[in-house]
């Protein structure tokens, strides 16, 4: 059974516990914040309905309604189904400035918002396909 904590339902597993969990692929995205290549994830062009999970630990990020193709190769969404579903955290690294996207219950890496999305939210969350999983009615 996977660790959690009482006082804010977070899951703790141990870097090996992950790897082994999520195969190299996913750990690659969501524990190491890769990115995978664009126009390449299984959600890029998806219209389903349904509710976006964690690709780790099952948490609903995003629902289908706030979905749209934004060109940029990624699936991307308004907003998340709840704010505090996400934290989001300054990303300085390859030389730029962005804002990271992560499970507020696991800590695993999503990907990325940026400000130049449609709507009231004016935020394009621009998502891994591999770091979520879509759960259907």
């Amino acid at each position: 059974m996977t660790p959690t904590d009482p006082a804010t339902n977070k899951i703790t597993k141990t870097d090996e516990e992950w790897r082994a969990e999520l195969g190299p692929e996913r750990y690659a995205i969501l524990r190491q914040a890769a990115t995978e290549r664009a126009f390449s994830g299984a959600y890029t062009y998806s219209k389903e309905p349904g509710t976006y999970r964690c690709g780790a630990c099952n948490a609903a990020l995003f629902t289908s309604d706030t979905k749209y193709d934004s060109g940029s190769g990624w699936p991307s969404f308004t907003e998340p189904t709840n704010t505090a579903a996400v934290e989001l955290v300054d990303d300085h690294s390859h030389g730029m400035t962005r804002t990271e996207v992560r499970c507020a219950r696991c800590g695993s890496h999503l990907g990325h918002v940026f400000p130049d999305g449609p709507g009231p939210t004016g935020e394009r969350y621009c998502m891994n396909s591999l770091a979520l999983h879509l759960d259907t009615p």
